[in-house]
Parts: structure tokens; sequence; C-alpha cells
């Protein structure tokens, strides 16, 4: 009776026993019934993965993983909502009123580097992006999912290979 949950049968009774709260809690958390579905489908799925060592505290253990896993959902969209916020006012700041000859260079500009960021990996484009968009070096690293210790030399190697990248083009954009 130690480790439960990787028979079916126990896992089906638990599963039963306990999901329509797990969804209702997730729900008045989340404010959302699809996204608190798919919320209460990872809270079961780490109890498959990982169950407590102590069949009597499931009821608790899942209430404190679907609280986690709820706080981690509400992070991860705050955090969305700030990059584009911020995306959205460093966009704001570039518009100004320009010469028609002017805004065309400008959206040639704009579309060369666009092709060339596409060029470069994820990593290495979203490090870039978010760099130039406001983003400090600990919110980067966070982001991307790395230590803040090597955000700098990430950026550093991403906007080599983007003027790399760039020298090579003709028309060379200077970056």
């Amino acid at each position: 009776m130690d480790n439960f949950i990787p028979e079916s049968d126990a896992f089906h009774t638990v599963f039963l026993e306990y999901y329509p709260g797990v969804r209702r809690k997730l729900i008045a958390m989340v404010k959302d019934e699809a996204t608190a579905e798919d919320l209460a489908q990872e809270v079961f799925l780490r109890l498959y993965r990982n169950p407590p060592d102590d069949p009597r505290v499931v009821g608790a253990w899942l209430h404190r993983v679907l609280t986690r896993i709820a706080y981690d959902h509400t992070d991860t969209l705050v955090r969305q909502r700030k990059l584009q916020e911020k995306q959205e006012r460093y966009f704001d700041r570039e518009k100004t009123w320009e010469s028609g000859e002017d805004a065309l260079v400008r959206s040639e500009e704009r579309e060369q580097i666009t092709d060339l960021l596409d060029e470069l990996p994820e990593r290495d484009r979203q490090a870039l992006m978010l760099r130039y968009s406001g983003y400090s070096y600990a919110e980067i690293a966070e982001e991307i999912r790395v230590s803040p210790p090597r955000v700098g030399s990430l950026l550093s190697r991403a906007a080599d290979k983007l003027r790399r990248r760039a020298a090579g083009k003709p028309n060379g954009l200077e970056l």
C-alpha cells in the first residue's frame, strides 16, 4: 500500500473521487473552465508520475499541487502580459511622423531585420527581442530559463550572429 498510484484501479478510484473537487477549485482560481480542465489534467498527471508516499495524504497533496499549478499559470499570464505591454510601449515610441520615403526605408529595414531574426535559433531570437523590448537581464533569464550570468554572453553571441548574417546579405543592413 506504500505506492498505490501505479495500479490503474487505485488511480482510477482516486481520480473519480477527487477530480470534481480539483476541477472546481481550479475554476475558482483561474476563472476559466477550459483552462481549469487542462490544469486539472496536469495535476493528475503529476499524481500518476510522482504520487505521495502515504496514500492517506492524497487530498492534501492534490490541493498543494493544484494550488502551485494555478499560481504558475497565473504567473505565466502576468509575464506574457508584461512582455506585450513593454513591446507595445516600445513600438508606440517608435511611431513618429515621417516622410513617405523615410517610412518606406524604415519598413524595408524592419522587414530585413525580421528576416534576419527568423534565421536565428529560437532562444537567440527571443533573447534579442526581449532585450530590445526593454527587459532586464534578470527578466530575460527568467523568460528563456537560463541562469542570469549567462544572459550577457548569450545576447552578445546572438547579436554577433545577427551582424554576421546582415553583413552577408546584399544591400548590407548595418546593425
